[in-house]
């Protein structure tokens, strides 16, 4: 292929807040960009993971305004960690809380791996606030999807990790991981509940990209980052992601089907399995789907990054808004 397409160089957002979304929440928030480009909002993944600067490098600062927040009980939000209202539901309602502050009519939705679920989630609810949709790694918590990364399936690419992964769980509680997990995630000694929320976190961050990367599973092991990762991915895979029905986000792509959007998949991703992606394409093929033949789960790798630039360049040009489009002539 012709030399592929890197992030945007760096930038610092020029607006920060913390929006109170319920008696309990506060949500961080960040715009960057062109004040007056297309609005875009990425959707972190997790759920439990937070943002990260190189998050709003996807898009080009000079078309796009883009919005970074922190879900519910991660990252800068808080209360760190909280599970009570802490539901997909409560998310979606959570960003159009921000779309209404931040006066925002309709913007593009980005995310990847949990973020594409929310993203999907939003969609299906609000599809007349969406201008495009860019997904990546997408997962959609069908009981199968938990099974693979959480029970069986991966184990068996990745069997040296998973040795590590499965220590804090006594022999007798095997046979189903997530209700173990969940079990020491949200007890009361917090040492075990430390020692669970590294084994499960560093678990995801070593099989997360195609080739190793010791920084991230470095930061994945980290304990503010784990605890809250570790919690809220296992509070929502235990309660099925608060869907009414295990394949609701596939059986309802019929609400968002004339929305433009593009699916970046990895060939090798093993958080994900492309058969996801495949049964999504399957039911949605007026979206544009691409195979990335040399890549995993991570929004990182270097043929996930050039297809998700490519992605926010064209909407960038099919999407411009009126106020960027006079300041470009």
């Amino acid at each position: 292929m012709s030399e592929r397409l890197s992030l945007y160089p760096p930038i610092e957002p020029f607006s920060t807040g913390s929006l109170k979304v319920s008696d309990l929440h506060q949500i961080y928030y960040e715009v960057s960009g062109n004040p007056n480009g297309v609005p875009a909002v990425v959707c972190h993944g997790g759920p439990g993971g937070g943002s990260t600067p190189s998050m709003r490098r996807y898009f080009d600062p000079t078309k796009y305004k883009i919005i970074v927040f922190d879900q519910r009980g991660c990252g800068k939000s808080t209360p760190h960690a909280e599970l009570r209202e802490n539901t997909t539901w409560d998310l979606v309602g959570d960003i159009e809380k921000l779309r209404e502050h931040l006066n925002i009519d309709r913007w593009l939705v980005f995310g990847g791996s949990w973020g594409s679920t929310l993203s999907l989630a939003y969609a299906e609810a609000h599809p007349e606030r969406v201008l495009a949709l860019v997904l990546r790694g997408i997962f959609t918590i069908r009981r199968e999807e938990i099974d693979w990364f959480y029970q069986e399936g991966a184990s068996w690419i990745f069997p040296d990790a998973w040795e590590d992964y499965v220590k804090p769980i006594p022999e007798a509680e095997r046979g189903d991981f997530v209700s173990a997990y969940y079990k020491r995630l949200t007890g009361d000694d917090k040492a075990a509940q430390l020692a669970a929320a590294k084994a499960w976190s560093v678990w995801e961050g070593t099989t997360v990209s195609l080739l190793p990367s010791p920084e991230r599973v470095e930061s994945f092991g980290g304990d503010a980052f784990a605890i809250a990762f570790a919690r809220i991915e296992c509070h929502y895979f235990i309660n099925r992601g608060f869907f009414e029905r295990d394949d609701q986000l596939i059986a309802n792509v019929g609400k968002i089907r004339d929305i433009p959007a593009v699916i970046v998949q990895g060939r090798y991703d093993v958080c994900t399995p492309m058969k996801t992606a495949w049964e999504l394409h399957k039911a949605w093929p007026e979206a544009e789907f691409v195979v990335v033949q040399d890549a995993g789960h991570a929004a990182s790798e270097p043929g996930i990054i050039h297809h998700l630039v490519e992605a926010t360049n064209k909407f960038a040009a099919s999407l411009q808004s009126p106020a960027t489009s006079a300041a470009a002539r």
